[in-house]
């Protein structure tokens, strides 16, 4: 059911997440598939709707730093610094779980994901629920994730008990990932805060994990994932696939405004018929980055 997020659907909606059914929501980035991340059936209705293999964790999404701190048996300084700086907003925070997080939520690892989203949507839906709710994007596995309320009506269609209609999202990729957990910290996922953002915030270096065999502690590392089912292709200046009937989409030349217009552009492409669709390469710069990665893993065949 696609309901316009007034106050009284976000109060329905609370009332489905509190009794343990799932609801699609926007958040800044892209739109979630939240149930209540303490209520260990919820979260296995996430996994089966969106045929989800349980060795990936969720993130799960807090109204405010203390409902964080109840997830965790630590907050380090770094933590305190950088949810000073970035919450609320587009950034997951890996830190050692508190044992009230199921292990179903963090796919059996002692660590979890925490985000304070930004949207007033998500953050009205979490306060009156009053638990956290644990929220990857709200379509299939490893497809494009939605950046409006169609594209979760189209992928996850009657598995959803409430789809919030918040319009489009406005990062458009999803949140940069980091560990607190590694010395020295290290970005797990890049997305629209960068690396050397971080560092200026904290004031201590920072690495990043790149191309890691195995899933880690974030969501969204499969080496196939945010992808089309059309074949995509991630061309140099010039060149396209040579058989086939074709698209190649135009995109901005501002990484802002082409994360915030990615996947919705995949969608679009994707529904119209074509061979094959394929973008241009962004330049390679750190601002990018979260761009980069997107596209690597969608064009992965």
């Amino acid at each position: 059911m696609l309901v316009p997020p007034t106050e009284d659907n976000i109060a329905r909606a609370a009332g489905i997440i509190r009794g343990g059914g799932m609801v699609a929501f926007p958040t800044e980035t892209v739109y979630g598939l939240g149930a209540n991340a303490l209520d260990e059936a919820a979260v296995a209705r996430i996994y089966a709707a969106k045929e989800r293999p349980f060795a990936s964790p969720l993130i799960v999404h807090v109204a405010d730093e203390a409902m964080a701190r109840t997830l965790t048996t630590e907050w380090p300084d770094l933590a305190q610094k950088l949810s000073a700086k970035f919450w609320p907003g587009p950034l997951t925070m890996v830190i050692a779980k508190a044992a009230i997080v199921p292990d179903l939520v963090t796919a059996g690892l002692d660590s979890v994901g925490i985000r304070m989203p930004v949207h007033p949507v998500a953050l009205s839906l979490i306060r009156a629920a009053g638990v956290p709710i644990a929220a990857p994007s709200a379509n299939l596995f490893t497809q494009v994730s939605p950046t409006s309320a169609q594209h979760v009506l189209a992928s996850l269609g009657g598995k959803v008990d409430m789809i919030l209609d918040g319009g489009s999202t406005q990062v458009g990729i999803e949140s940069t990932v980091v560990s607190l957990r590694r010395s020295p910290p290290m970005v797990l996922r890049p997305g629209m805060i960068l690396q050397h953002d971080l560092e200026h915030a904290t004031g201590v270096h920072w690495e990043r994990e790149i191309d890691k065999p195995s899933i880690a502690e974030s969501p969204g590392m499969h080496p196939r994932h945010y992808a089309p089912r059309t074949p995509f292709y991630v061309l140099q200046s010039g060149t396209h696939p040579a058989e086939g009937r074709g698209k190649i989409i135009e995109m901005p030349h501002h990484s802002g405004e082409y994360a915030a217009r990615l996947y919705a552009e995949l969608h679009k492409a994707d529904s119209e018929g074509w061979d094959w669709i394929a973008v241009y390469q962004p330049p390679d710069a750190p601002e990018w980055a979260g761009i980069q990665d997107r596209l690597k893993r969608a064009s992965r065949r």
